[in-house]
């Protein structure tokens, strides 16, 4: 059975766990440059990493602009409610923060996911990295 811890933190504390995840999804299963993956940004931001074993298995971040990123999930851990559990506690921190709105890039295949959890799309989809995105975002 899975018991799934999820922590919030900084970059210093959760980057190492949000990179494992982070580079198996975007970079080995998506093909995004992984000089691409890191960025300043990082440092700046929130982090909530879920671990099952010890081991990370999904991961997002809060910007300080309001903007969700950098969602991902292990493929073997998807559907079983680990997304939701990492947007929720980014929206929470966001709502902590001050925050009137959150914003992010969602893949066009996970739309879906998203407008679930009360996000909004708006505008065109653009490419980001090769892949297909659209703008969306949540008032709080």
């Amino acid at each position: 059975m899975l018991q799934p811890q999820l922590s919030i933190g900084n970059w210093e504390t959760h980057g190492n766990d949000a990179t494992t995840v982070r580079f198996a999804v975007f970079v080995a299963e998506q093909g995004v440059c992984a000089e691409h993956e890191l960025d300043a940004l990082d440092p700046q931001s929130l982090h909530a990493v879920i671990r099952i074993h010890h081991e990370p298995v999904a991961t997002g971040r809060l910007c300080p602009d309001g903007r969700i990123g950098r969602m991902a999930v292990l493929a073997q851990f998807r559907n079983q409610g680990l997304g939701r559990s990492i947007i929720t506690a980014l929206i929470n921190s966001a709502r902590v923060k001050g925050y009137e709105t959150v914003i992010l890039h969602a893949q066009c295949h996970a739309l879906g996911f998203y407008e679930k959890q009360g996000f909004v799309a708006t505008g065109a989809v653009f490419d980001e990295e090769g892949i297909a995105h659209r703008h969306m975002h949540k008032m709080l």
